[in-house]
């Protein structure tokens, strides 16, 4: 892996801080393509949003049938913005518990 300029310019225990900060967010950041196939698959009793940890939401498709099949095709359209806010605020929390000032 080649370092990137700011990377570069860090000392060494900054750059390890980062990669583990960065590997720690690996770890836990969610997938949109197991988002949709969870959707595809239990998207009438909230597997998506169990998934992305809406666990009222999941609940509440759960005993609504997905509210009676318009709120889980609704979803189709708003899971991969879901993922993209869930993963920004976990990466966000990560960066905060390392102590570093996230840019993107």
């Amino acid at each position: 892996m080649i370092p990137s300029p700011e990377q570069a310019t860090l000392p060494e225990w900054e750059r390890l801080r980062l990669l583990r900060a960065e590997s720690e967010f690996d770890a836990i950041k969610k997938n949109p393509r197991l988002a949709y196939a969870l959707w595809c698959v239990t998207g009438v009793f909230g597997g998506h949003r169990f998934y992305l940890g809406d666990t009222l939401q999941s609940i509440a498709m759960l005993f609504t049938l997905g509210g009676l099949g318009v709120w889980t095709l609704l979803d189709a359209f708003f899971i991969a913005r879901r993922v993209r806010t869930v993963n920004s605020s976990r990466r966000a929390m990560v960066m905060a518990r390392y102590g570093i000032l996230d840019a993107t």
